[in-house]
């Protein structure tokens, strides 16, 4: 004997071993047609039969179930509950078979829009406008299949639905998993083994690796574009009764930059004493005399946090219009906030307070690294005598500037010392240390992209001048803001380990400069931070020991606290999308000449290595046994530009050794020993707007 049961909603068919007792206390030991052993008991079982057999059965069965018109079916149904074997007859007519029978049972229970299941057997047909309502829905959805599967072919031919090209960022980037457009997409990519970038890039809808890096990021920190409002800017009204009280400053400022940049945030200018020694001025531009706490400005900038800076582009934290306003271009009184110092004739700071001091500023000048750089690198000559050849504008103002930052320089490098550190020597230290700093600059012919990668030297004139300057700039008034009670966002640097660097609202050294305050204040254009901080200074320099009651932001102030969590998280956001699209143009560099290409590479730790000419990092895991600086030729096969990442293949691994110092210097930059603001990084890219600690 044979029975017909239900499991897990499926019909099958089980073949009879022995059975016990009787009625509806009967139960059987059964066979099913997988050989799985079973226990049914009477009210499990659906149907019992002797012919034909249990295979044959469900074989005829299917296919009758297959042909069955449901419709119809539902026309034969009585209006109340009924069991499918009482059903047979109205719809085959005359004897029914066993067969016939599991056929209606598989039909009712394979039909829930037609049929509602009562108990294990019965069943009751849906309420027309119930019928109706399902019917429809399994015709859209067939609809809904059939598009699918046309748009997944088009995909895998590799051509991209016109009716998506709407929709193609969005599926790449930010995807509603739920639509049949993503269905689609993700069962081309499943089909044809590529990833979502790839597939996109073959059908054309992605212009290039470049757009799908930029477009991850801009969707995730600019989903509403990085372009600023055209109503973001500064009425002149506002702006000329924020400056009309300020006092010019009698100085000639000029700011040392490169051609490229366009947010001149900072300039100084040095003038003669009538006792001897020099006065030095710091000049910062100062946007925060107009644009005020909560204001249409202020959250832009809050929102923004930074400037957001790649290889040939970048995404200003203010828009152009506040920008030009306050930038310290050349030919023109701006306002600024300025710090005065003076120093000796030797280039020692005098022991005294420095002052601060809100004003118009006249800019005489921007000088340009490309101008200037090679000149005033011979200031480090010992006969070198300032306005001996007079080829470089303000050559003597920067001699005066640079004798002074090597003082200050080694001021802090003593109080490194002291904090268990290695001292970090001006200039380069060692011709076998990799270098740390890039220039990248991309240009375009007929169409194509080129990118030139030159290395920078750190502890240049000019870099020094630059960095020291601003190191002192932003101590001083970390120290002011400090000794006044008043919070600020101060960046502190304290011990080893993960987040040793942080942001805080409270003073505490920073062992990497060797100070004991440091607060950014000065880039107000281009880092929130700085725009905050001068909010504080100005109050301090307009109220003195009142300004705690004026001041935008009070001790504790919670919401301080919060800009400090969330310009960190921004800021290392954007300095991971910088550090991305510098592995994309290094991979690009490497590519403008036929691969394989040699070059040079030294390992590091783990079998991760650099290349010597540009800072790209790739893993070798063939140097991983090798001590740390070993030398290699390897040859780069090929690159991937969407993964980032290159084949490599070692020519030669050379055995001479590397001086400890070149370790030691690598160590402090590549395997991350010293986070970037280091004592050269306040400044370190006077070059162009790139960020700086």
């Amino acid at each position: 004997m044979y029975l017909l049961y239900e499991e897990s909603g499926d019909i099958k068919a089980a073949t009879v071993q022995s059975s016990t007792g009787e009625g509806d206390a009967q139960s059987w030991q059964a066979t099913s047609l997988s050989g799985k052993k079973l226990k049914l008991k009477a009210k499990e079982v659906w149907l019992r039969f002797d012919q034909p057999d249990a295979q044959q059965l469900m074989d005829e069965a299917n296919a009758l179930a297959a042909e069955i018109d449901l419709q119809l079916l539902w026309d034969c149904a009585p209006e109340g509950e009924f069991a499918f074997s009482e059903i047979a007859s109205e719809y085959f007519g005359g004897q029914v078979s066993p067969a016939q029978q599991a056929a209606l049972a598989i039909a009712l229970q394979g039909a829930p829009v037609f049929f509602r299941r009562k108990q294990r057997g019965r069943f009751m047909r849906a309420p027309k406008e119930q019928l109706d309502a399902g019917l429809a829905a399994l015709e859209r959805k067939q609809r809904e299949h059939e598009q699918q599967e046309k748009w997944q072919a088009e995909l895998i031919a590799g051509r991209f639905p016109e009716e998506l090209r709407s929709q193609a960022k969005a599926l790449l980037f930010h995807p509603d998993k739920n639509t049949l457009a993503y269905k689609a997409f993700l069962a081309a990519c499943n089909a044809t083994g590529e990833s979502p970038p790839q597939l996109m890039m073959r059908c054309g809808a992605l212009e290039s690796p470049l757009a799908y890096h930029q477009g991850q990021f801009l969707r995730s920190n600019f989903p509403n574009g990085a372009g600023h409002h055209a109503d973001a800017t500064i009425a002149d009204a506002v702006y000329d009764a924020a400056i009309a009280m300020l006092p010019t400053a009698d100085v000639n400022a000029f700011s040392i930059d490169d051609t490229a940049t366009t947010e001149i945030d900072d300039a100084l200018s040095v003038s003669v004493l009538p006792e001897g020694g020099y006065r030095v001025g710091v000049h910062i531009a100062a946007p925060g005399l107009v644009i005020t706490k909560e204001d249409s400005l202020d959250q832009v900038a809050r929102a923004r946090m930074s400037t957001v800076y790649m290889p040939g582009d970048k995404i200003t934290m203010l828009p152009d219009a506040v920008i030009e306003r306050f930038s310290l271009d050349e030919g023109a009184a701006r306002p600024a906030v300025s710090i005065y110092v003076e120093i000796d004739a030797d280039g020692n700071v005098v022991d005294q307070p420095a002052q601060t001091r809100i004003e118009l500023v006249p800019i005489s000048a921007n000088l340009r690294l490309e101008h200037i750089e090679e000149h005033v690198s011979r200031f480090t000559d010992p006969l070198f005598e300032p306005g001996s050849s007079a080829a470089c504008a303000f050559e003597s103002e920067l001699f005066v500037l640079w004798r002074a930052a090597q003082k200050l320089h080694a001021q802090r490098q003593a109080q490194r010392a002291k904090n268990g550190l290695r001292v970090e020597q001006l200039g380069v230290v060692d011709p076998n240390a990799l270098q740390r700093d890039f220039q990248f600059q991309i240009t375009e012919f007929d169409g194509v992209e080129r990118v030139e990668i030159q290395a920078r030297s750190r502890g240049s004139v000019l870099d020094t001048i630059v960095a020291e300057w601003m190191i002192y700039c932003n101590s001083t008034w970390g120290k002011t803001l400090a000794d006044h009670g008043l919070p600020a966002l101060f960046r502190t640097q304290k011990g080893w380990g993960p987040q040793r660097t942080r942001m805080q609202t409270t003073p505490a050294p920073h062992e990497g400069l060797g100070l004991e305050y440091y607060a950014w204040c000065t880039s107000p254009l281009r880092r929130y931070s700085d725009l905050v901080n001068q909010w504080q200074l100005i109050a301090l320099a307009r109220h003195g020991v009142t300004a705690k009651m004026v001041a935008p932001f009070q001790p504790r102030d919670a919401s301080l606290m919060g800009i400090a969590a969330d310009f960190e998280a921004c800021y290392q956001s954007y300095a991971e999308y910088q550090d991305r699209l510098e592995k994309y143009w290094c991979l690009r560099w490497l590519a403008q000449e036929p691969l394989p290409r040699s070059v040079f590479a030294r390992h590091l730790k783990e079998g991760m290595s650099r290349l010597e000419a540009i800072p790209l990092h790739l893993p070798i895991p063939e140097l991983a046994s090798h001590p740390r600086m070993t030398r290699a030729e390897i040859a780069i096969l090929e690159t991937d530009l969407l993964q980032l990442s290159a084949s490599v293949r070692v020519h030669q691994i050379e055995r001479s050794a590397v001086s400890a110092e070149a370790v030691d210097v690598t160590d402090a930059a590549d395997a991350l020993a010293l986070e970037a603001d280091s004592a050269a990084s306040e400044g370190s890219q006077p070059a162009g707007d790139t960020p700086s600690e």
